[in-house]
Order: C-alpha cells, then sequence, then structure tokens
C-alpha cells in the first residue's frame, strides 16, 4: 500500500465519522458535549453506531456496559434495543456512573428498556451475574475493565454471544499506542496483552478492525 492509499484511509476515516456525528440523536450529542466538557473524552461516533447494529444484526436483548465514563457508547446501546431488553453499565468511577445515572433518569419515562448502573470495578460486580444470561458485552476505558471482564465474558455470554472491546489499539495514549513497539504505557501493554488472550482463547472466533481507536470483536462459540 503506498503513501496516497493511506493518506485516503486516513480521509475515509475522517469523513465516516464526522458522517456519523452528524447522525448522532440530539441525547447522545448533548451527553458528548457535556461529558467532554467534563473532562470525560468520549469514543468514536462511527464506533458507537457500529456497536449499535450489533444490537440489530444479533438480536441482542441482554447487554453489558463496562466502562470508564463510557456515556455515548452506554446510551447508543439503550437507544438500539428500542424499549425491549435489559442494559447493565458497569463503572468503577464515580464522576463515570453519576454521568450515566443521570442519562438513565432522563431516559426511564421514554424507553421500556430495563436500565442498571453499577459503581463498581468489573472484576467485582461480573462474577456476581448470572452465567449463560448476555448476548452482547462492550468494554472500554480504563485497560483493568477489558481483562478482567474477559475473564467472565465466557461465562456470562450465551452460546454465539459477543464481547467488544474499544480502543483496542490504544491511541489516547501520548506514545503511540499499540502501533508503536516502544510505548510500554499501561494502556499499551494491556491492549497487546489482551490481544494474544482473546486470539488464543480456543471457546471463541476473533477479529481485529480498525474502526474507531481499535475494535476487538470476540464471539462465543
Amino acid at each position: 500500500m503506498d503513501k496516497a492509499q493511506y493518506t485516503n484511509l486516513a480521509k475515509a476515516w475522517e469523513f465516516t465519522e464526522e458522517h456519523a456525528r452528524e447522525k448522532e440523536s440530539a441525547l447522545i450529542a448533548a451527553a458528548r458535549e457535556s461529558a467532554e466538557q467534563s473532562g470525560q473524552p468520549q469514543g468514536s461516533a462511527a464506533q458507537a453506531q457500529l456497536l449499535s447494529m450489533l444490537v440489530h444484526i444479533t438480536g441482542a436483548s441482554s447487554v453489558i456496559a463496562v466502562g470508564t465514563g463510557s456515556l455515548v457508547e452506554t446510551i447508543q446501546l439503550v437507544q438500539a434495543l428500542h424499549g425491549s431488553g435489559q442494559l447493565t453499565a458497569v463503572d468503577s468511577t464515580a464522576q463515570g456512573i453519576a454521568m450515566i445515572r443521570k442519562v438513565f433518569a432522563e431516559l426511564q419515562d421514554t424507553t421500556d428498556t430495563s436500565l442498571r448502573a453499577v459503581n463498581a470495578p468489573a472484576n467485582v460486580f461480573l462474577p456476581r451475574l448470572n452465567a449463560n444470561d448476555y448476548d452482547l458485552i462492550v468494554v472500554a476505558g480504563d485497560a483493568a475493565n477489558y481483562a478482567a471482564t474477559f475473564a467472565q465474558a465466557s461465562r456470562l455470554l450465551r452460546s454465539h454471544g459477543i464481547i467488544a472491546f474499544t480502543d483496542v489499539l490504544a491511541l489516547s495514549s501520548q506514545q503511540g499506542g499499540v502501533l508503536d513497539a516502544a510505548d510500554r504505557s499501561g494502556k499499551a501493554t494491556a491492549m497487546r496483552e489482551l490481544l494474544t488472550t482473546v486470539e488464543e482463547d480456543e471457546t471463541f472466533e476473533s477479529t481485529l478492525t480498525p474502526d474507531g481507536t481499535g475494535l476487538l470483536l470476540a464471539v462465543k462459540k
């Protein structure tokens, strides 16, 4: 692939992202702006819409969103459920869970989807959930969320259930993330280890895509 093709790929990512931002609902756009103003950077709009599409494609009705202030992805998943099923949001930070609870309170009167917001680390809360009860798990935010959630994924997911890991390339790192072999920061190191762990797990089929800042999808066999 030559330099021009790489340039076009970068332009394609920018175009797709801008297009997705234009399509965001008023609620998501307002939530994104509020979160980012409070120092909680939000993920790619195109990636959030892809996660929403996964809900539609799979017919998911029971979803877990594990994140750190991941407001946009959480709302997108709620809207994708179209008033049915249940969504559990897990955030270990006080600020993150406060934002999610505020939005959930606003949504309660307009949706029949069961919404639950839990302020706890993934490795503490997820082991308490029922086995084989979930269709989709989305993971974002702090590095600690990823391995802890994958450790429970095989138990929690139904057959053909999906776990989606966002920001797998750790591009928020000031040192270049997974793309830079010299980056040994916590998130980059954790994502390299996660890739190896997921891809070697014979109970899942997985693929890494460049969506957003790197999206790793794994389907339980």
